[in-house]
């Protein structure tokens, strides 16, 4: 079993591009992973979305004494684009608030990667226009914090 886990996570870290089909977006960041996270969530908090938590991956690893390379995820919400989506199928809840992975792949390049919007919606049975506002929202966020 543990064979098949390394398989698969070195799969994913070396082929970015691949994880698309998945409801996944990376985008390339011009920036290390802590200021990529801390770059977003400033772009969040000035466009009045709540950070609800950063969590640093790789520290936690640390602390397990376990390596990983630098990992840390965003949790951040925008309760006036997300709530109408919820009253319409309640169960995307599971998926908000959005969450945003800053990550460095193996050759030393951070990536952001972040659900679709679009796949949240397929996955709830919401029409893909009821998520539009937060694509362009999100792609906002993420170009401010990924950008040189």
């Amino acid at each position: 079993m543990r064979v098949a886990v390394a398989l698969v996570v070195t799969v994913l870290m070396a082929a970015p591009a691949a994880l698309a089909d998945s409801g996944l977006v990376n985008v390339r960041s011009a920036h290390g992973v802590a200021q990529t996270l801390d770059r977003l969530e400033q772009a969040a908090k000035e466009a009045g979305v709540a950070v609800a938590a950063r969590i640093d991956h790789g520290a936690n690893a640390t602390k397990a004494g376990q390596t990983l390379r630098p990992t840390a995820l965003l949790l951040f919400a925008n309760p006036k684009l997300g709530t109408p989506l919820m009253q319409a199928r309640q169960t995307i809840g599971i998926d908000l608030p959005l969450k945003a992975l800053a990550w460095e792949d193996e050759r030393g390049q951070v990536w952001l990667t972040y659900n679709a919007p679009a796949f949240l919606a397929s996955r709830h049975n919401l029409p893909a226009d009821a998520v539009e506002p937060m694509r362009q929202a999100l792609e906002r966020l993420v170009e401010r914090a990924t950008r040189p």
